[in-house]
């Protein structure tokens, strides 16, 4: 089967308001894209958990809508015009989507992924390029934590330089990824948790398909388990600077005497906020940098700043 996309530019104020009503006029599906993406006018939309934007929409936003290929596009854009009181009918263009194998499109752009050097990620449909690696499979979900992006890795590359045999948190678990790592380096008790449900629900199938023991929690939940004044070995947490900040005495409190403590989630240029906020509870420095992401580690009962990677082992 084909379809057609209608593309039009649009601002801000029309686009969501043209976006469903292009939808209530027959449109099978609508997105919202900046149109001047790839120039200096490319506009980002992001923020942290609770700051999100308002609306997906650009100063000068482009709207997608997919047709079936004999639908009637004219009147499509015209109907939902009238319908938000548009004063003019909007220009648009016509894209041929051709029929293609989605699976097969969409399993091609995830490949494995190696981290760190002896780990990889590597999805259900590909043969692990090292059988002898520290092999995680792990498809590309709802929860965060596929190794792609660099405050993943550097947790992960962490853990690999830095294996306990005894006990580690992982604290916003999201797909599992840190306590799988962390379990298959030969740790005895590791344990996970989130206050999203579904990475929950992800975290534990993940966690089945690769032989992983491991506990999975919502908050409540954590507080009322086995582990609820448990301290850790390890305590690794990949959040995002203001909820690690809030969360430093909670953090800082499930560590064991002379245990670790690393965080990521951080931009470089948050570090010393971040540091400043743990200071009363535990000494923590920058351990390595990727992209413009840091890891932050220290040790519970250490007076002295840890070691940066490049400088572990002089």
């Amino acid at each position: 089967m084909s379809w057609t996309e209608i593309v039009i530019e649009i601002a801000r104020a029309n686009a969501e308001a043209l976006s469903d009503a292009l939808m209530e006029a027959g449109a099978l599906s609508v997105s919202v894209e900046d149109a001047d993406e790839g120039t200096e006018a490319e506009q980002p939309l992001f923020g942290e958990p609770g700051m999100e934007p308002d609306e997906a929409a650009w100063e000068h936003s482009r709207v997608v809508a997919l047709t079936d290929v004999d639908a009637d596009q004219a009147a499509i854009v015209a109907a939902a015009a009238a319908a938000i009181r548009l004063k003019t009918v909007p220009a648009f263009t016509l894209r041929a989507v051709a029929e293609q194998d989605w699976v097969r499109l969409t399993q091609s752009q995830f490949a494995p992924i190696h981290i760190g050097k002896n780990i990889w990620v590597v999805p259900s449909w590909h043969e692990a390029p090292d059988p002898e690696g520290l092999i995680l499979e792990l498809d590309p979900g709802l929860a965060f934590g596929t190794g792609s992006h660099p405050t993943t890795r550097l947790c992960m590359e962490w853990l690999e330089a830095h294996p306990t045999a005894g006990s580690v948190l992982d604290y916003g678990c999201g797909s599992g990824i840190l306590a799988m790592v962390a379990k298959k380096l030969g740790t005895a008790v590791v344990t996970g948790v989130d206050i999203d449900p579904q990475a929950i629900e992800s975290a534990r199938d993940n966690a089945q398909r690769n032989n992983c023991d491991i506990a999975y929690f919502l908050p409540d939940g954590f507080a009322t388990s086995i582990h609820a004044e448990q301290r850790f070995d390890t305590v690794v947490a990949n959040i995002l600077s203001s909820p690690l900040k809030v969360m430093a005495p909670m953090l800082s409190g499930r560590v064991a005497d002379g245990g670790a403590l690393i965080l990521s989630g951080v931009l470089a240029r948050q570090a010393k906020e971040v540091i400043e906020a743990y200071a009363p509870f535990i000494k923590l420095a920058v351990w390595a940098q990727q992209e413009d992401w840091v890891a932050l580690h220290g040790r519970l009962g250490s007076d002295a700043a840890p070691a940066p990677r490049d400088q572990e082992g002089a």
